[in-house]
């Protein structure tokens, strides 16, 4: 009983671990760039063809060459831990430990 505890607990600490794992798209090979939530095997292999080009600077050189690729699928691939040259999409939301998102800014009591 204490060995399968051991390894329930095992399990979640690596599953935990992968949840949060930052890929950078300029590293990454095709199966790292499949973990990540919104890219199936032919997002990847487009990225890959794309960076088989040249490396991607940054994210707005990312999006212009990736089809498909906009602004709202560029943040929802930053929040589930793609970066660009080991940075995330500025503005994106992030995520805290707990995996809830964490407001970036306050709402403008002007616009009620």
């Amino acid at each position: 009983m204490l060995k399968k505890l051991m390894l329930a607990a095992a399990t979640f600490v690596a599953a935990m671990g992968m949840a949060f794992a930052q890929v950078d798209v300029n590293k990454a090979d095709q199966a790292a760039l499949d973990t990540v939530k919104g890219i199936g095997p032919a997002k990847s292999k487009a990225i890959l063809e794309e960076r088989g080009k040249g490396e991607f600077k940054d994210w707005a050189d990312f999006q212009k060459r990736v089809k498909g690729i906009g602004d709202k699928n560029a943040a929802r691939l930053s929040e589930a831990g793609l970066q660009v040259n080991g940075k995330s999409l500025q503005g994106a939301p992030a995520k805290s430990a707990d995996g809830a998102k964490v407001a970036e800014a306050k709402k403008d009591p002007a616009k009620k």
